[in-house]
């Protein structure tokens, strides 16, 4: 009786293992060097959903300026996949791993990438920004960033919120009416 209440709980824990790679989940791509958009049009090729975050940037030679969209965690884009068909990411030309700790992939919470989406899709001004450790944390309490905790920093006249990717060790920066944030304590 107690062999079958084994196998029965193994069978169990098995069924929780494979659903928890069923589950579709955010997960964070390291590329090769300058293959963040190679990478991203063969995961749409693939009809894989991924989402490569894009600033817009001048690039000034000495003849003229020129208006690029860069990626804005060089390096690195999301994939939303079951973690069970993590080799349909993996066997793509510049991708080197999917991010995470002790060999396993960490998904990154939903809403992280959503807010990321949301400000990017309203246009909001972004751009890469150094992760920061110390420094005030704040909740924007209203617009399109709503809910999103950061730091808040000031760059000249704005005033910004630098929102860290924890898992990348990287942040960017959302510039922000300063009466939409409040502090954490």
């Amino acid at each position: 009786m107690t062999l079958v209440s084994a196998s029965t709980d193994l069978a169990v824990e098995d069924h929780a293992k494979s659903m928890a790679g069923a589950e579709h989940c955010w997960y964070a791509a390291y590329t090769r060097s300058n293959h963040e958009n190679r990478v991203a049009q063969e995961l749409e090729r693939r009809s894989v959903e991924g989402f490569l975050p894009l600033y817009e940037s001048v690039h000034r030679w000495k003849d003229r300026r020129v208006r690029v969209k860069l990626p804005l965690f060089p390096g690195y884009l999301f994939v939303r996949i079951a973690l069970r068909n993590r080799l349909q990411v993996l066997g793509i030309p510049g991708v080197v791993r999917l991010v995470g700790f002790n060999g396993s992939p960490t998904p990154l919470p939903d809403n992280e990438v959503e807010i990321l989406r949301e400000g990017l899709a309203r246009q909001l001004r972004a751009e890469p920004h150094p992760y920061l450790i110390v420094g005030k944390r704040v909740r924007i309490r209203s617009g399109p960033l709503t809910g999103a905790e950061g730091i808040l920093v000031r760059k000249k006249t704005n005033f910004r919120v630098v929102l860290n990717i924890d898992c990348l060790l990287r942040s960017a920066a959302f510039e922000v009416d300063l009466a939409d944030v409040v502090p954490i304590h």
